[in-house]
């Protein structure tokens, strides 16, 4: 691990959210966006994991008697990324059902094209 003050690991995060933010907005296939969006969200667990790490630390499990605070890592950071793994993991198993179920109805993953036969819909 570099403990030279460099940000490496969150310019690479703002890199892959970049990448994930312009795959969703470029994209027309909803599974496309839909990997665009995991994309966002491991961007944004990898800046948190980046933050929650102290060079020298260690995880908070109490070995060897030390008990001081200062020796271990805020295990908050990584308890707020598993729990947005849990959430991003049925937000994502969701939309792919909803996907699927569009995709029965319109026989197509292009948005446009879904969008444009569920106006001709509304119009008969």
């Amino acid at each position: 691990m570099n403990h030279l003050g460099t940000n490496f690991y969150e310019a690479v995060s703002v890199i892959l959210f970049g990448i994930g933010f312009m795959n969703l907005l470029l994209q027309n296939n909803l599974i496309k966006k839909f990997i665009g969006l995991n994309i966002m969200d491991t961007a944004v667990y990898l800046f948190l994991a980046a933050q929650g790490y102290i060079f020298g630390r260690v995880a908070p499990i109490l070995t060897d008697g030390v008990v001081d605070a200062t020796y271990y890592v805020n295990p908050i950071p990584a308890g707020l990324v598993l729990t947005g793994i849990v959430v991003s993991v049925s937000i994502t198993a969701f939309s792919l059902a909803l996907v699927q179920r569009l995709y029965k109805h319109y026989g197509s993953l292009n948005m446009d094209e879904i969008m444009k036969l569920s106006r001709e819909e509304e119009g008969e």
